[in-house]
C-alpha cells in the first residue's frame, strides 16, 4: 500500500527518486502514465496487470475499447529503477503534467501519483474538502 507525500528535485538528467519505502514493491518495473488530472500516474507492473484486465473485459463495444486501449496504452511507459532508486520522466508525461524541476510524490493506495508542487496543493485542497463530504455520504448508505 502506498501512502503519503514526498517532496523531490528532478535532476539534470531528469532523473527522480522514489521514496525508498515503496522502491522494493517498484522493483519488478513500473508503468507510468498520464493521470486524469495534470499528473503522472506510476503503477507497478502488477497493478498495471490487473488494471489493464479490468479494462479489457469491461462490457463496451470493440471500437470503444480499441480507443480506450489506444488512449491508456500508447501514452503509458514501462520503465525500471537505476540502481539508486530513480526513474527517469520521459518527456510527455512531463509536459502533461507540467512538471519542471520540483515534484511531489504521492502515495495513492495501489499505486503512486507524480504532481507539479503548485497543482498538487491545489488538488490536495480540494480533495481534503471533498473528502470529508464522500465520507459523510459513505456512512448515510451503510
Amino acid at each position: 500500500m502506498f501512502f503519503g507525500e514526498f517532496e523531490y528535485r528532478i535532476d539534470e538528467k531528469g532523473r527522480v527518486p522514489i521514496p525508498p519505502k515503496f522502491r522494493g514493491e517498484l522493483k519488478a518495473g513500473v508503468v507510468l502514465a498520464p493521470g486524469v488530472e495534470k499528473c503522472i500516474t506510476a503503477y507497478p507492473l502488477h497493478e498495471w496487470r490487473k488494471l489493464a484486465d479490468e479494462l479489457t473485459s469491461g462490457s463496451v463495444t470493440r471500437g470503444k475499447l480499441r480507443r480506450l486501449n489506444r488512449a491508456i496504452f500508447a501514452t503509458a511507459f514501462s520503465l525500471r529503477l537505476d540502481g539508486q532508486g530513480r526513474i527517469a520522466l520521459p518527456i510527455p508525461l512531463k509536459q502533461h503534467a507540467e512538471i519542471v524541476d520540483e515534484v511531489i510524490i504521492v502515495g495513492v493506495n495501489n499505486y503512486l501519483e507524480l504532481w507539479n508542487k503548485v497543482h498538487w496543493e491545489s488538488e490536495k485542497a480540494a480533495s481534503q474538502e471533498q473528502a470529508w463530504q464522500i465520507i459523510e455520504s459513505l456512512e448515510r448508505h451503510r
